[in-house]
């Protein structure tokens, strides 16, 4: 990976880039939801990041796969627009309208070596997906968009708990059709919350739909 330092203000903005980018994640906005598509290597890559993300309150982790084509095969309803995604804290209260200014001057960045334990996520049997319907609870996922990039923003605790499903595709998704050759595609669904609508209040999408690709062909 690589580290990019960008001063913004009176701040030093601290970016985390994979190096190179992934290649088989394709992330779109299709307007009533999101979908990110991803192969086997691509959902391993993106497991990490988000337990990378998880871990760093002090970063923005950038996956810039804008660029990247979605595989051959996937329907969509009208024209989606493809986007890159930032991984971030809540605490950090980033501007994302000041993401494009931020990013045009990352420059080549620093390179580093990370890794992260196998055992980050939580049990799917720990997860109390009730609580998330509480009042009081505060460790949701909050979605945002802004210069063709979807944030995903959350807590160490919301990354942890919702990172179980990205886990779990990567784990049971290659043999997904050979266990249920009649039950379609593999995915995990990601929700921004507490709402209960189907955009977010600043009118994003609250549906993030990872679904595996085993055979990407573009």
């Amino acid at each position: 990976m690589r580290i990019h330092k960008v001063r913004l203000g009176g701040n030093e903005i601290r970016v985390i880039r994979p190096a190179p980018p992934p290649a088989r994640l394709a992330l779109r906005d299709e307007g009533h939801w999101l979908s990110l598509h991803a192969d086997r290597k691509g959902s391993e890559q993106l497991v990490a990041l988000w337990s990378l993300a998880a871990r760093s309150a002090r970063s923005l982790v950038h996956l810039p796969i804008r660029a990247n084509a979605a595989p051959d095969g996937v329907a969509s309803d009208g024209v989606p627009a493809p986007l890159d995604l930032v991984l971030l804290h809540h605490s950090l209260q980033f501007p994302t309208g000041s993401w494009k200014e931020v990013r045009a001057r990352l420059g080549p960045g620093t390179p580093q070596v990370a890794a992260t334990p196998d055992d980050d996520f939580p049990d799917e049997s720990a997860v109390d997906h009730q609580q998330r319907q509480h009042p009081a609870h505060r460790d949701h996922l909050r979605f945002d968009i802004a210069a063709r990039t979807l944030f995903v923003v959350g807590s160490a605790t919301a990354f942890r708990e919702h990172g179980t499903a990205l886990r779990e595709l990567v784990e049971e998704a290659p043999s997904h059709s050979h266990r249920r050759p009649k039950a379609g595609h593999c995915c995990a669904e990601l929700r921004a919350g507490p709402w209960t609508q189907p955009w977010t209040r600043r009118n994003v999408p609250a549906l993030l739909h990872v679904q595996y690709c085993a055979d990407w062909r573009v």
